[in-house]
């Protein structure tokens, strides 16, 4: 997917600033500012974007679901992913002290000149979301679906531990226990905790336990309507 296929730029000037890395600007005092700025408005429109694509992909999920959902499309790595699918990684300035970036696969220079070019674009088209739309829904639909989920479902057990933390002030606790299988696949079912209250359980035999304990909090966040 190439990056000048997908995008016209009328002032090339936000471009080259989007690929700016700090220490080339630094180098160059004259030549150009950083992306910086520009990074901080593309996250704020691509968490926007994120939110109204899977609000209307999943009109049945509920909020928790929908959050991890948008966490695993805009994260770090994910954004790195949609910079190398566009050559970012061969247009971004550095400085000379730091050219050895280029070399190496750095997931935040690459996230952060992915947001800058939306921010840049975005202004470049007067401010209109609509034109850049398009553009990050192709991206998104790149992700398959089991894939997302997936990520989506990872973040069960930092959600319900953050919700148990902020609501009761506690700790939730698995127990996992061998429900059957062979000794070279053994099954798992898990049971999460708050104190004695029983919130979650996996709803199927896992092949491990860290697959058990996820089960059952994706179960205990269902039934608290997350």
């Amino acid at each position: 997917m190439e990056l000048l296929k997908l995008l016209t730029f009328r002032d090339p000037k936000l471009l080259n600033m989007a690929l700016t890395h700090s220490s080339y600007a630094n180098e160059n005092p004259m030549e150009s500012q950083d992306n910086e700025r520009l990074e901080f408005l593309g996250d704020a429109i691509l968490n926007f974007l994120c939110a109204s694509y899977l609000y209307a992909r999943y009109p049945t999920e509920a909020e928790g679901v929908l959050n991890d959902y948008r966490s695993a499309l805009t994260d770090e790595q994910q954004l790195a992913e949609f910079a190398l699918s566009m050559g970012l990684e061969h247009k971004i300035r550095f400085g000379k002290g730091a050219e050895k970036e280029r070399k190496s696969r750095n997931d935040n220079l690459l996230s952060s000149a992915f947001e800058a070019l939306v921010g840049a674009y975005y202004l470049d088209q007067g401010s209109n979301i609509d034109v850049i739309r398009p553009l990050i829904h192709q991206l998104f639909d790149l992700i398959p679906e089991d894939i997302l989920k997936s990520r989506g479902d990872s973040n069960a057990k930092k959600r319900f531990q953050e919700w148990v933390q902020a609501k009761l002030h506690k700790n939730p606790r698995y127990e996992v226990e061998r429900v059957g299988g062979p000794d070279h696949a053994p099954e798992f079912i898990a049971k999460v905790y708050v104190d004695a209250e029983l919130y979650g359980t996996s709803t199927k035999p896992c092949g491990n336990k860290q697959e058990a304990e996820k089960q059952a909090a994706m179960d205990a966040i269902a039934k608290l309507g997350m």
